[in-house]
């Protein structure tokens, strides 16, 4: 599958859901938000509308209404999203805002364990630097500042 289309923060907040439930209605997508934030069922409904025209949502008819389930999968929708993120920012700065995303979030020992694993095996062909991509082919300093 290509990577998906980007969503907003509020079609992020309904796709949680709908990953996590797998298949439902209109009516839980709202009853479940209406505990989370205080947005009207017209407000969800058109969120609902552009995750499906995004082609996020499977749509089925079901007797009088909809039962939705996910397109995309959250897999996909995470990783296009956090590519997307540092494919945009200087390749120097990649490492220490990785390091302040693990810094700043819980991780479970697995977890660590994991990384830990894909870093020493990255690290055996990891070049001694990496090469600034904001100017083509100019070793910069731009990295050094965020230290």
């Amino acid at each position: 599958m290509s990577a998906p289309t980007s969503i907003t923060n509020s079609e992020w907040s309904v796709m949680r859901i709908v990953w996590t439930l797998k298949q439902c209605t209109s009516h839980q997508i709202i009853d479940e938000l209406a505990h989370q934030n205080d947005w009207k069922p017209s407000t969800v409904k058109t969120l609902i509308t552009r995750l499906k025209n995004k082609d996020y949502l499977n749509v089925d008819k079901q007797g009088n209404g909809y039962i939705y389930s996910p397109k995309v999968s959250e897999k996909d929708a995470m990783n296009a999203v956090s590519i997307n993120l540092f494919d945009n920012m200087c390749e120097m700065k990649v490492g220490n805002e990785i390091g302040t995303i693990i810094d700043h979030f819980a991780i479970s020992k697995d977890d660590i364990q994991m990384l830990m694993d894909k870093l020493a095996e990255k690290q055996k062909t990891a070049p001694d630097k990496v090469k600034c991509n904001c100017l083509d082919n100019q070793y910069m300093k731009c990295g050094d500042d965020m230290k």
